[in-house]
This record gives C-alpha cells, structure tokens and sequence, in this order.
C-alpha cells in the first residue's frame, strides 16, 4: 500500500513519515515541493504518485496572523483539501484530512461530539472547516476528517519548545489558565491516522486527542515539572497563571475544546495514552537530543 503525506515539513508529517507501518510505504511532500492551492500541481502530483491513500497534513497554522491573511488561510486550508479531494476521487485514493478544534466556538462545557454543531471564531477556525466540507462533499464515502488539539513534539515549532526556551532563557512564564482542552504528542495522532489508514471502512469525522484534560496552564506547570528532573530548565523556573483578557490575540481562542474521540477509540480498539504520559516521552526525547 501506497501513502502519500502533504505538509510532510510540519511536526506531523515527519512523524508520520518515520512511523508508517511496514505494509505501507509513505512518500512526502513538504509545502516547498507541492502547493497544495495549486490546483493543477496537486492533480499532476497525485496523478504521479498514485497513491492508494492520502493524508492531508499541511495547512496554514499562524492562527493570528490569518486574521490578516485571510486569502492565504484560505488558499492552504479550504481550496487545498478541496484540491487533493477531487484528485483523490479522479485515482481512487483514500483521502485522510486532518482539521483541528477550532471549528467549534469554546462556549461548551462537554466533551464535543465529532457531530456536534460548528461555529468558529476565527479566520483560521473558518477555513479549517470549509476544508473539512469540501473534503466530505467531494468525498463522501471515503474521505476522512480527523481532528485533534494542541499538537506538540520533539522538534518543530510547538508550546512546548517554545516553554522550553522561555524557561531557561527567563526563568519565568506566564500562561493562561483558563483555556481547557487536551495536548496531544504528534506520536500518538500519527499512531491513530496509521490505525484508521488500516480500516477503509473508516470514513466521516472523528476525533483524536490524549485522554485527559488541561488548561494551558496545566500544561505548562506539567512541562517546567518533567524538564526540571530532566535537567532541561532550571528547577527556579516559575510559572504563574493569567486570565485570556490579559494576553490579547488577534484571533479569538476556544475557552473549552476538549474533544470527545470515544466513537473512533471504538472503531480502532487502539489504546489512548493520558497526556502527561505521553508528555513526559516527548521530554525525554528532547533530552537525549541535547
């Protein structure tokens, strides 16, 4: 089986790349070999590889600075899923697009439903979900919308490497503490996307995140706690939390985006592992790193 991986740069898509299983095998293409806005460059390039799957992993992630750029976000993440979608139909590939929580507005207290009603806040919450229409549209027996939430890993650009360098650089941090939702390592959603690319039954939307809940708080007291034992940052290192209102952005954050993954857990029979776990896996790579 053939698999091909778009924003194969990103922390996902290396990842991906390095963990496909030994039935498949997995080509990249970063942004700088495809553009996935170009229309004919995306069917030329599936026409090409004619894989059996593929996993849309780019997308435009400056969350603020789509607020600015909103012709851009909308070229990576509504047209380019479209694109690869109707590619997908023209071979007969899978398509797996991988979308994000904020397609929902923050204002609920449960666990959303992969079915439950969406309204972003946001440019970069808006194109995500035209990306996940179009997909569903073109595709609507085999196309794959998987979300997830505050992805992280050991390389790349990420909360937790850029808590990191602020914790040993300044000895001090200040992170909001009343935005919820579930950090998940890149490992374990590039474990879950391999396990639904095994099910061609799999199809629709579904949710992948670790198990547990955190405020991004949470996250980065759980962070300066594994790094000081593991030596990463200086065991001086303060956290200390602050309201959203006193760390104005551009574009709006969901205040609650935990997802609710119980349907595809069902479907994968594939172990979830807590947050923290995974957190601390993901620090000790970054320490035999350096």
């Amino acid at each position: 089986m053939k698999a091909l991986i778009t924003g194969a740069g990103g922390q996902v898509g290396r990842i991906l790349l390095k963990s496909a299983p030994a039935n498949w095998t997995a080509g990249g293409l970063a942004h700088a070999d495809l553009d996935i806005g170009d229309e004919a460059a995306v069917r030329n390039a599936v026409r090409a590889q004619r894989p059996d799957l593929i996993i849309s992993a780019g997308a435009y992630t400056a969350v603020d600075k789509a607020e600015s750029e909103p012709e851009a976000a909308e070229r990576a993440n509504s047209m380019g899923p479209r694109h690869l979608a109707v590619a997908a139909r023209e071979t007969g590939a899978r398509l797996l697009h991988i979308s994000t929580d904020f397609v929902f507005d923050g204002r609920g207290s449960r666990p959303y439903r992969p079915d439950a009603a969406t309204d972003p806040q946001s440019v970069y919450g808006r194109t995500k979900r035209s990306g996940e229409e179009a997909v569903l549209q073109v595709l609507p027996e085999t196309g794959v919308v998987l979300r997830t939430a505050w992805v992280y890993a050991a390389e790349g650009n990420n909360f937790v490497r850029t808590m990191l360098r602020l914790m040993s650089s300044k000895g001090h941090v200040r992170v909001i503490s009343d935005q919820v939702g579930t950090p998940t390592s890149a490992t374990s959603l590039a474990e879950a996307i391999w396990a639904v690319a095994a099910r061609p039954d799999v199809k629709g939307t579904h949710h992948w995140t670790d198990l547990g809940v955190a405020s991004w708080y949470d996250f980065a007291v759980a962070i300066a706690e594994e790094a000081v034992a593991l030596g990463l940052v200086p065991a001086s290192v303060r956290v200390d939390p602050i309201a959203t209102e006193e760390y104005p952005t551009p574009a709006r954050r969901p205040a609650y985006s935990v997802l609710d993954k119980r349907s595809l857990l069902d479907l994968l029979g594939i172990p979830a592992r807590h947050w923290r776990v995974n957190l601390r896996s993901v620090l000790r790579e970054i320490a035999a790193a350096s």
